[in-house]
């Protein structure tokens, strides 16, 4: 029993988290970055899928936090997931798996040659210490 309620303040805390870390009010540093990147030289799908990232991931954050942040395969999986679930994102099983498949291709061919110039997801505490800086 106490492994389930263990489990279950776990997914509490990585729910208050995932709130913490997708509202407006509060601004990551990926979110002073560039907002457009030139695929030109993607595929014509992933090209595609990047018109559809901007439009469905823009309706809750900036288009510069993804494009500016850096995950592995599975955090990106999970967060596409989690950004289908919220109220309002208009964003279906097809349209998540497009943007999760623009993610992990935009990952491998820009970001992880580069990575220094680039910032990884912030932790639990690294947005709530800047949500606390940004009330003062």
């Amino acid at each position: 029993m106490k492994s389930v309620s263990a489990f279950a303040v776990f997914g509490l805390m990585v729910a208050a988290g995932f709130v913490l870390a997708q509202t407006a009010d509060v601004v990551l540093p990926q979110d002073n970055g560039p907002e457009v990147i030139d695929v030109s030289k993607y595929p014509a799908e992933i090209q595609k899928a990047y018109g559809l990232f901007r439009t469905k991931c823009s309706k809750c954050h900036t288009i510069a936090r993804p494009i500016n942040t850096t995950m592995s395969r599975a955090e990106w999986e999970r967060y596409v997931k989690r950004m289908m679930h919220k109220p309002n994102s208009g964003i279906s099983s097809s349209d998540g798996k497009k943007i999760f498949d623009f993610l992990i291709y935009d990952q491998q061919t820009r970001k992880d040659p580069n990575p220094g110039a680039f910032f990884p997801a912030l932790s639990l505490e690294e947005i709530e210490k800047l949500r606390q800086m940004q009330r003062r």
